[in-house]
């Protein structure tokens, strides 16, 4: 089959180090399920953070990070070479959905490895005299959060308003942020108030 490179383009990333029992890794199924049914020519692209191990960023990556490209020798951009892909990947994609599970009213540090790597001046947004632009525009991203007792958007929630923000920092402003907070106390409530917001999700 010939691809149509019109069509939608998908990247997801699951951060639940959970394969089993993850309610964020069954809504994004369900979220990608939803995109793919209204536009069945959409692609899907994948990177499992529980599968990929990230490394964080170390002296040499940050080295390489900031040296000119043009002039990096070969042990430079092998540093770089992972985050290359990661970067290239967001590039690749028109929508990003994001398996969002809150670790201790955070991130995963999965997930925050991930941020470090994409997170790249003149890749991903650039430094003006007004202050930092992002670069991957015309974009959007959905959020599908999962949390035991917090809620999203709360004072206590460093989840989803921090990806909010590195999101838009990279210039992906149109985030929709799918939201299965308090599963502890809301329990099933929670799950179906996720639902129904997915089946109104748009291609």
């Amino acid at each position: 089959m010939t691809r149509n490179d019109n069509a939608p383009r998908i990247l997801r990333v699951d951060a639940s180090m959970r394969h089993e029992n993850s309610s964020s890794r069954e809504l994004t199924d369900k979220v990608i399920e939803r995109l793919i049914g209204v536009a069945p020519q959409t692609s899907v692209a994948r990177r499992d953070l529980a599968e990929t191990r990230l490394p964080f960023v170390d002296q040499s990556w940050i080295g390489a990070n900031f040296t000119d490209p043009a002039e990096r020798d070969d042990e430079q951009k092998a540093a770089l070479a992972l985050s290359d892909q990661l970067v290239a990947e967001l590039k690749a994609a028109d929508t990003i959905v994001i398996g969002l599970p809150v670790y201790n009213f955070g991130i995963p540090a999965a997930l925050k490895a991930w941020v470090d790597l994409i997170a790249r001046a003149r890749e991903t947004f650039r430094y003006t005299e007004n202050g930092p632009v992002g670069l991957l525009e015309n974009k959007r991203a959905i959020l599908v959060y999962a949390s035991g007792g917090t809620p999203a958007g709360s004072d206590i929630d460093f989840a989803s308003t921090y990806m909010k923000h590195i999101l838009g920092f990279v210039g992906i402003t149109d985030v929709t942020v799918i939201n299965a907070g308090q599963q502890m106390t809301n329990g099933a409530e929670a799950i179906d108030a996720a639902l129904s917001d997915i089946r109104e999700l748009a291609a």
